[in-house]
């Protein structure tokens, strides 16, 4: 299995970073760009394909190396590839937000009933909560998906250290899931680094955050209540602490919650001077510390309780010192900067 494992994840890699440019022609050639203007702080038309060389890099060697095997991971990749078409046509034409709450809440449903689902309270109640939880999650890390190589580099991190927690579990298969998406979202990079050539889109962005969020909760499922929130947590603890900072800000400031704006943690990030490449990196780095606690907690080095407490501490911190960066007013230095990529979600 770790043969299958590696050839998923090379695979995965090599198709995503082939497949993107021709799919940025063609993005371009059909002129599905997302143009500049209005809210958005990019500053060329950029091609958003990105997302289906994501998918394509994922779903193929996932399904060759472990066919239909095991039913939860069809199901979530079935699920996940229709969240994915979902935002490709948000993409094209924005759909109504119910619409969009709808069909995920559909999709995630449907995970639910292959057997993927929380065990909190061990009764019906834990199935809308699931539910629940997937499309907050999906849309939470789509919401990341704001600066060039931002989700890019939080997936692949995620995705990686999700994935060896799942060997150490005994879930191979999911291992193979998670290696593919790890690398196919590595090949991505190579084109969506700033500055980037291409965007992923919500196709890509609700593909990852849906696979991540349902592998989560498969490694957690059974576990304890403090292991399963603590591990839920940890295991998105980027997209969690990015979400609070953005509805509390949003709220502090008389704003709407659901309102967009470049004040997410990457633009606070640029706010305080860290370079359009440092952000990504340093993104990368935040994600890499409960990944590399969740996978303590799996070797049984470290004790559920304490990973929770020192990543919850941490998360406190993070956020305390984001809200005091001020978003809501003009940043001449960021303006002045041409190749920076953000996008206001």
């Amino acid at each position: 299995m770790n043969g299958a494992i590696a050839l998923a994840a090379a695979a995965a890699c090599l198709l995503s970073a082939a497949a993107t440019p021709p799919l940025r022609r063609l993005a371009l050639r059909w002129d599905l760009t997302d143009r500049p203007g209005g809210h958005k702080a990019h500053h060329h038309p950029t091609p958003y394909l990105g997302g289906i060389a994501i998918v394509l890099s994922t779903v193929v060697p996932t399904a060759a190396a472990l066919g239909f095997s095991d039913r939860r991971i069809t199901v979530i990749l079935l699920a996940a590839t229709a969240v994915a078409a979902l935002g490709l046509i948000d993409d094209v034409a924005s759909l109504p937000v119910v619409t969009r709450l709808t069909a995920e809440s559909l999709a995630a449903g449907g995970v639910v009933l292959s057997g993927v689902h929380i065990t909190l309270t061990h009764t019906w109640v834990d199935k809308p909560i699931t539910v629940m939880w997937i499309v907050l999650m999906t849309n939470s890390f789509n919401l990341l998906d704001n600066m060039d190589g931002a989700l890019g580099t939080v997936g692949t991190v995620t995705a990686a250290f999700l994935g060896g927690a799942a060997l150490v579990d005994s879930q191979q298969a999911f291992a193979v899931l998670l290696g593919a998406l790890a690398f196919a979202c590595l090949g991505f990079l190579a084109h969506n680094w700033p500055p980037a050539k291409i965007f992923m889109g919500d196709s890509g962005s609700l593909f990852i955050g849906f696979i991540l969020t349902c592998s989560a909760i498969v490694l957690v499922a059974g576990e304890s209540a403090v292991m399963t929130v603590s591990g839920l947590l940890l295991w998105t603890f980027v997209a969690v602490v990015d979400t609070i900072v953005v509805i509390v800000s949003r709220i502090r400031s008389g704003r709407s919650p659901l309102s967009g704006g470049t004040d997410h943690v990457s633009h606070r990030l640029r706010r305080i001077g860290l370079g359009a490449r440092t952000v990504p990196a340093t993104l990368g780095m935040i994600t890499a510390l409960p990944g590399a606690l969740c996978l303590a907690v799996a070797l049984s080095w470290v004790p559920p309780l304490t990973a929770a407490i020192v990543v919850g501490g941490i998360a406190t911190i993070l956020i305390s010192l984001l809200q005091g960066i001020s978003v809501y007013t003009p940043a001449p230095s960021l303006e002045n900067l041409p190749k920076i990529t953000e996008r206001r979600r």
